[in-house]
């Protein structure tokens, strides 16, 4: 079974922008950070893409494919196999979410 991602989990766009977890519900706790649920916020900062000689970095992350079966407050959350699309200002998809490291002490479907 994948890792469950918490709010001290590393993720980045395909272009090296950091994601930053903002949780909506800070009740479940994993791994000794807050769960990562598919209905939490997530901003990319940093993103360097360009499209032509214009910036079109990623500014957020849209879940597409969140955790099967694991849910905590009635939201799904995330694994190290969710599909996560980086999205620029002006809702273009970029790329998929990078998932570089997360707490290994739980697992879910």
């Amino acid at each position: 079974m994948p890792a469950l991602l918490n709010t001290q989990s590393m993720l980045m766009c395909p272009h090296g922008g950091t994601v930053q977890t903002i949780p909506g519900n800070q009740n479940v706790m994993i791994g000794g950070a807050v769960a990562a649920r598919s209905t939490d916020t997530f901003i990319i900062t940093g993103c360097p893409y360009m499209l032509g000689p214009a910036p079109h970095p990623c500014v957020q992350v849209k879940w597409v494919q969140p955790a099967a079966k694991s849910q905590a407050d009635g939201d799904f959350l995330l694994t190290q196999s969710s599909v996560g699309l980086c999205i620029a200002p002006d809702q273009a998809v970029q790329g998929t979410v990078l998932i570089n490291m997360a707490q290994q002490q739980v697992t879910g479907l």
